[in-house]
């Protein structure tokens, strides 16, 4: 197809599909002719997949380059490919408010070091039986959101935590036995991590918009006037 019809089927003007090849974002089309070329199916999944996560996700294009990158490398056995996905994502740097001061690296660390923060990220972690680093971006996350919760007055103990966690747990063995098993082969193997990467992070959307709908009708509920 050519550029037009590919911006008509994904909805993606034809200027932002012209920055997205120059910036590389997507793979130059088969050339032929002076200026012009030909897409095809792979063209129109790859547009698809940055719009879905420029919006839906909210990511901007220097995270959707790294993530891209992530799938294109298909040396990455499963576990670093998720492993490099949360790298990308919790790495994202907030948008700056300019009324606020800058947060220093310092300032973070003071958040997540609270007393317990640790033991508590450890202890679920103990609980689960979940095999991860130390250093893993996750856990790090995890620590600094509940130093945050303590240094508020919002602490939780790691009793609390667990339905999160034993959540979390679920839901990561229910999309993962979505995955062909190691030996169905390479291609189709390849095939699912890009759908794999693609669940990893619109479920996570998907779970958040749920766990806030939840809130919304638990919260009528409990607190209906009248």
């Amino acid at each position: 197809m050519r550029i037009s019809e590919l911006s008509r089927s994904s909805a993606v003007p034809v200027p932002t599909i012209k920055f997205y090849l120059r910036e590389g974002l997507l793979p130059p089309g088969r050339a032929t002719g002076r200026n012009q070329a030909q897409y095809g199916p792979a063209h129109l999944r790859r547009l698809r997949l940055i719009k879905a996560f420029t919006t839906i996700s909210r990511l901007d294009l220097s995270t959707v380059r790294e993530i891209l990158g992530v799938l294109e490398d298909d040396t990455l056995p499963v576990p670093e490919l998720y492993e490099q996905v949360a790298r990308v994502l919790l790495g994202r740097e907030p948008e700056p408010d300019p009324a606020a001061q800058p947060a220093t690296e310092s300032t973070v660390d003071e958040m997540a070091a609270q007393p317990a923060t640790g033991s508590t990220v450890d202890d679920l972690v103990g609980r689960l039986g979940w095999q991860v680093g130390p250093d893993a971006p996750s856990r790090e996350r995890l620590g600094q959101a509940l130093g945050v919760l303590r240094q508020l007055g919002g602490a939780c103990d790691s009793d609390f935590f667990l339905a999160y966690a034993e959540a979390a747990d679920r839901l990561a063995v229910q999309d993962l036995d979505l995955l062909p098993h190691h030996d169905a082969g390479a291609d189709a193997e390849r095939t699912d991590r890009a759908a794999a990467v693609v669940r990893s992070v619109m479920l996570g959307v998907a779970f958040t918009a749920m766990r806030h709908l939840a809130y919304t009708h638990h919260a009528a509920l409990r607190y209906r006037h009248g």
